[in-house]
C-alpha cells in the first residue's frame, strides 16, 4: 500500500498549486475590470486540498466538487487552458463555453463536475459510488464540499446511505471556516464536523488542510479503504478562504488578525520549504515560473478562442400544424 507522495508527485502537486493560485489572481484582476461573466469563487489559500487529494485518485476515479472548485478542476487533471476558455464562453472549453466556472466537466479526467447548488455534489458522488458497487468496479468517487454545505440535509441522508451501503465514496469536507460571510462556529454546534462520521458508522478523520502531503495521505488511505470494499471515510480538512466569498463579496468581516495566521501557513510556501529541502531551491522556482507561464499562455491561447456558435432552425411542418 502507498499513501506517501514520491519527490515527483510532490513536485507536480506544487507545480498544480501555483498554477491555480495564478489562474485565481489572475482571473481576479479579470473580474475587478468587468471583464468575466459573473463572479468567480476563487479558493486561495485551499489549493491544497483539491489538488493534493486529486493527486491520490487514479484517473478513472470520479470528482465532483462546489462552486469554488478551481484546484480540483487544475488537480484533476484539467488544463488552464480548458478551465478559462469556459468561464470566458469560448467554444474551446470544457463544455463548450456553456458552462462557465462552476459547472466544468471532463468525463475523460473522471471530473464529473462542479456545482453551484450548495451541497449538490454529495449525493452525486454517492450516486456515483453506487453505480460503481453495482457495476463491481475498482474505483472510488470523492465530493469536496465545505463546511457550509455540511449543514444540509442532502449531506445527512447522502452519509447515512453511504455508510449503510458501504459505498466506495470519500467524503472531503473543506473547511475554510466561511459559509458566505458567516464563520463555521455560527452554524455548527460542533467545532469539528468530521466526528459525524461516527454515525454513519464511517472513520472521520481531521488534516491539516494546508498540508498537501497530509491531505495526498488522508486520501490515499481511504482510497484503499473503498477499493477493499470497507465503505466510505469522512475526512475534514481545515484551511481558510483567504478572499471574500466571490469577486462580488465586498468583504471587512474578516480581520487582519484572523488572516494573519493563515497567512503564515500559506500552503504553497509550506510545499515550497519541503520541497526546496528535497530538491533545491533553483528546481523549485523553475517549477513556479513554468507554473506562472503555462497560465499566461493559456489566457493568451483562450481568449484568442471562437464564441460558440448557435443554429436556428425553422420549426418543422408538423409542429407548425400544431399552432
Amino acid at each position: 500500500m502507498k499513501n506517501a507522495p514520491s519527490t515527483e508527485e510532490l513536485k507536480d502537486i506544487h507545480y498544480k498549486m501555483v498554477v491555480t493560485r495564478e489562474l485565481e489572481e489572475v482571473l481576479g484582476a479579470y473580474a475587478k475590470e468587468g471583464k468575466t461573466r459573473g463572479p468567480i469563487h476563487r479558493c486561495d489559500g485551499q489549493e491544497a486540498v483539491g489538488v493534493a487529494a486529486c493527486a491520490a485518485l487514479r484517473t478513472d476515479d470520479y470528482v465532483c466538487t462546489t462552486h469554488r472548485g478551481h484546484h480540483v478542476y487544475v488537480g484533476k487533471g484539467l488544463s488552464a487552458r480548458g478551465i478559462i476558455a469556459e468561464i470566458f464562453g469560448r467554444e474551446t472549453g470544457y463544455c463548450k463555453g456553456r458552462g462557465g466556472h462552476m459547472l466544468l466537466g471532463d468525463v475523460s479526467t473522471g471530473m464529473l463536475g462542479g456545482n453551484a447548488i450548495v451541497g449538490a455534489g454529495i449525493p452525486a458522488a454517492t450516486g456515483m459510488a453506487l453505480s460503481i458497487q453495482i457495476l463491481k468496479q475498482d474505483r472510488v468517487s470523492m465530493v469536496v464540499f465545505g463546511d457550509g454545505a455540511a449543514q444540509t440535509g442532502i449531506c445527512h441522508e447522502a452519509m447515512n446511505m453511504a455508510g449503510l451501503w458501504k459505498l466506495p465514496v470519500i467524503f472531503l469536507l473543506e473547511n475554510n471556516q466561511y459559509g458566505l460571510t458567516v464563520r463555521q462556529e455560527v452554524q455548527s454546534p460542533v467545532a469539528d464536523l468530521s466526528i459525524r462520521a461516527a454515525g454513519y458508522d464511517m472513520p472521520g478523520e481531521i488534516v491539516d488542510g494546508n498540508d498537501a502531503e497530509a491531505v495526498y495521505r488522508a486520501v490515499a488511505v481511504a482510497a484503499e479503504r473503498a477499493r477493499r470494499g470497507e465503505g466510505p471515510s469522512l475526512i475534514e480538512a481545515k484551511t481558510y478562504r483567504v478572499k471574500g466569498f466571490s469577486t462580488s463579496d465586498m468583504g471587512g468581516y474578516q480581520s487582519d488578525e484572523e488572516m494573519a495566521p493563515w497567512l503564515e501557513r500559506d500552503p504553497i510556501k509550506l510545499l515550497s520549504a519541503k520541497l526546496t529541502a528535497l530538491v533545491g531551491a533553483d528546481a523549485v522556482l523553475a517549477i513556479e515560473a513554468e507554473a506562472c507561464a503555462e497560465v499566461a499562455r493559456a489566457f493568451e491561447a483562450a481568449l484568442s478562442d471562437p464564441f460558440p456558435t448557435f443554429e436556428i432552425h425553422a420549426p418543422s411542418a408538423a409542429y407548425s400544424e400544431t399552432l
